[in-house]
């Protein structure tokens, strides 16, 4: 059997190749600090900070969480969802956690085509 040979093309050593990737820093890593711009973060104040960590909890029925946002929170339902839709667009937020940002991003567009409809 033959292989057919381009002259032209050439493989590069896996060090040349890894150098050309972006590799992703694990998540672990960016928690503490390591390998992000940590700027970023710290242009999201706690309160911030802090209803993005209470987002990450799951919830059971809605009328628990309303009540903890209350309690966490001291602000209304409607006034905390004001400010979490304005920290979903905020780049610091995606930067600190994309997933979760992501993942809220679309939970809202999902919720804001159903209300077209």
């Amino acid at each position: 059997m033959t292989l057919f040979h381009h002259p032209e093309v050439t493989m590069q050593p896996d060090a040349a190749l890894n150098e050309q990737q972006h590799v992703p820093v694990p998540r672990d890593a960016e928690e503490a600090g390591i390998g992000t711009d940590a700027t970023q973060t710290s242009d999201l104040t706690e309160r911030e900070l802090q209803i993005l960590a209470f987002e990450q909890k799951w919830w059971k029925h809605a009328g628990s969480k309303e009540q903890a946002i209350r309690d966490t929170f001291e602000l209304s339902s409607t006034r905390y969802y004001q400010i979490l839709n304005g920290l979903l667009d905020n780049p610091a937020a995606l930067a600190h956690d994309p997933v979760l940002v992501g993942r809220l991003r679309r939970l809202r567009s999902t919720r804001a085509r159903t209300r077209r409809r």
